[in-house]
């Protein structure tokens, strides 16, 4: 399935104040449910649509204010899937079994529902596992054989790497350590109430300067933005007999933040990145107003079109990240394209308040 521009128009950004995006289309009801970081203290919220233009807000959905609750705060990137009748929601918070006050102390869980509206509650009173680091952005890959795979991204937080960039930094007088996100992925329990396995290590920042990918991976470093390099935002998809994912590099909260890809021939690896990269990033180095375009989730449509969601911010809207619908394509050679970012009437398909 190759996406067709045409048939979906949306008002980029769309006027929802949320970071890391996810969609679900629900067969059952109909209608496009969309999903992300914000919104609420502490929880999660939910904005429904039929055509993926005019959307409706329709409040919390998961609030941390439950009994089985073992997040305490940032709460992140959320996404639903459904499943044998059921909603599941992962999500990333801050894990409160922390006798060491690390100030990054994330964690996965789950979370279930009868309805993609909620309100969902989580299934156990502690994460989904404990790699013992911090972790973060899940997605998860239903296989054709009956496997389930979770994808995550291990923090940048007390996680120095060497490498030849980090040393230039160094040798500059920058930064004396350069910390790192990696992505991993392990198998899931069949009923989601664990792991199978140990993590494997699919996706991290390069460490030759001379590496295709090192300019664009290694900006938030070289720009004196932060002494941090990042994969994260995870999402993988299959497409002919290629596993595809998707990820971000660069600081989340800066104007370098791009998505990348790398192909694969089997859901744990291992991963080639693309020749391509990145195939979404700012453009206002090009006369453009979008910036900080990352963490993206992909959305089939009820007509099978194939889309890239992800978020960004625009010189019109400040630091806010708002929610952006574009295009992704697959040519016949394999490559992956998003047609975007594009902008449209900021606003004009504003969500109205259930």
């Amino acid at each position: 399935m190759i996406a067709c521009a045409q048939q979906v128009k949306t008002n980029n950004p769309l006027d929802i104040p949320l970071g890391d995006p996810y969609i679900l289309y629900d067969k059952p009801s109909d209608q496009y449910y969309l999903y992300g970081t914000g919104g609420t203290e502490n929880g999660f919220v939910v904005y429904t649509s039929k055509d993926l233009n005019a959307w409706a807000k329709h409040g919390v959905i998961y609030s941390s204010k439950q009994a089985t609750a073992w997040g305490t705060k940032d709460f992140w990137a959320p996404e639903v899937y459904a499943y044998h009748g059921k909603y599941y929601l992962f999500y990333s918070a801050h894990w409160k079994d922390n006798p060491n006050n690390e100030l990054e102390n994330y964690r996965i869980g789950v979370a279930v529902s009868d309805k993609p509206t909620g309100p969902f509650e989580d299934m156990t009173g502690s994460p989904l596992f404990d790699p013992g680091y911090p972790i973060i952005d899940a997605n998860v890959y239903f296989a054709e054989d009956g496997k389930r795979y979770l994808y995550y991204s291990r923090c940048c937080y007390k996680h120095p790497v060497q490498s030849e960039i980090a040393k230039w930094a160094k040798d500059k007088g920058m930064y004396n350590e350069i910390e790192e996100s990696w992505v991993y992925g392990i198998e899931l329990a069949a009923d989601f109430s664990g792991v199978v396995g140990e993590p494997r290590l699919l996706l991290r920042p390069p460490v030759k300067k001379n590496d295709q990918q090192a300019e664009w991976e290694s900006r938030s470093v070289t720009s004196g933005e932060v002494n941090r390099r990042w994969t994260e935002g995870s999402y993988l998809f299959k497409h002919n007999d290629l596993y595809y994912m998707m990820y971000s590099a660069n600081h989340f909260a800066g104007e370098n933040y791009a998505v990348g890809y790398a192909t694969a021939k089997h859901p744990l690896g291992p991963f080639k990145k693309s020749a391509f990269n990145p195939i979404l990033q700012k453009n206002t180095d090009k006369g453009g107003v979008v910036s900080g375009t990352g963490h993206n989730s992909v959305l089939i449509t009820k007509n099978g079109e194939r889309l890239c969601v992800y978020h960004g911010r625009t010189t019109k809207t400040g630091d806010q990240r708002l929610v952006f619908i574009d295009p992704l394509t697959i040519t016949k050679d394999g490559q992956l394209q998003v047609k975007g970012p594009t902008v449209g009437t900021v606003g004009k398909s504003g969500p109205k308040k259930k």
